[in-house]
């Protein structure tokens, strides 16, 4: 197998890296008010225990209710949802029912107090464990209690169809979301292909 050396452009220490996965984050406050709000910097970040990450500006709304009940969830948002995730993440929920504007359902969580979006194919319900300051922002450490994926996922044999998550990406730093383009490689075995010199 040739690698190609590419030629590259310095472009300084920036937000630019890609994709990032398009997350819907659902978040409540004591009094029981639901905010949606849209997040890229959102990933697994531990097995053991299972762990979700997701960066905050402390600013945000999303913010605030995390802090008061110490849950959310992370929603993995269809290329379907690309128009309302992205009213999502540029309307402030202090100042819109982001969940009436775009028409998006909230399901009862199985674990923790903030709702799931039932368009979205796969949700994961985080429990706050920790918060790690980084300037303006704060990454949010959320344990995962429960995880949903969309039945129709699932074939016979067990296995699961990647296409019927249809996951959106964005690009950060060009500000552009796309949809994932098809099957190149298995994780986990392919690559022992260069080990036995293939």
């Amino acid at each position: 197998m040739a690698c190609i050396m590419m030629k590259k452009r310095k472009l300084g220490p920036c937000v630019t890296f890609f994709p990032q996965p398009t997350t819907l984050v659902t978040s409540v406050d004591t009094a029981g008010k639901v905010n949606l709000m849209t997040a890229s910097w959102a990933g697994i970040v531990s097995k053991t225990p299972p762990t979700m990450a997701i960066s905050l500006n402390r600013s945000r709304l999303t913010y605030e209710q995390i802090r008061q009940t110490g849950c959310f969830v992370v929603n993995m948002v269809p290329v379907s949802l690309a128009v309302a995730a992205d009213f999502c993440g540029i309307r402030s929920g202090r100042d819109r029912d982001k969940a009436v504007v775009t028409g998006l359902t909230l399901v009862p969580a199985e674990q923790v107090a903030a709702p799931l979006v039932g368009e979205c194919p796969l949700n994961v319900e985080c429990r706050l464990v920790r918060e790690v300051e980084l300037g303006d922002y704060r990454l949010m450490l959320g344990e995962i209690v429960q995880i949903h994926a969309a039945e129709q996922a699932f074939a016979e044999d067990g296995g699961m169809s990647v296409a019927a998550f249809d996951p959106l990406v964005y690009l950060g730093g060009i500000r552009e979301y796309w949809s994932l383009g098809g099957h190149v490689a298995d994780a986990y075995r392919d690559g022992l292909r260069l080990e036995d010199g293939k």
